[in-house]
């Protein structure tokens, strides 16, 4: 199964060669706080930009381990990349740029970012 994501404007989509995540992640750093991000974690061959590679920048902050990836146009950032603590490259996908995700039946875990 796979599933496929966006920005807002559309000028950045992907698809996720994976299953719909029925659990996200809530981070309490000052970057997730603020943009309200539920995130699930996939590894970086899963996730495959369809269009808008060339309209996506790069935020990092902090200790700089994660490259957030940001629409130009519209602001939104559909996914983050990084390793997991084994090493493996990993992508932390915004199920807020999801549409096919029901956000309200998702189990959300806490994660406090801001004690990192």
């Amino acid at each position: 199964m796979s599933f496929e994501g966006s920005c807002h404007c559309g000028a950045v989509t992907f698809t996720v060669e994976a299953d719909l995540p029925g659990g996200a992640i809530s981070c309490n750093c000052s970057h997730c706080r603020r943009k309200g991000f539920l995130l699930a974690f996939f590894p970086a061959s899963a996730v495959i930009v369809n269009s808008g590679e060339d309209a996506l920048l790069s935020y990092r902050f902090n200790t700089h381990r994660l490259n957030h990836r940001f629409c130009q146009t519209c602001g939104v950032q559909p996914f983050a990349e990084g390793n997991a603590p084994d090493g493996s490259s990993t992508r932390a996908v915004n199920l807020r740029c999801v549409p096919a995700v029901d956000l309200a039946r998702l189990q959300v875990q806490e994660f406090d970012g801001a004690a990192v």
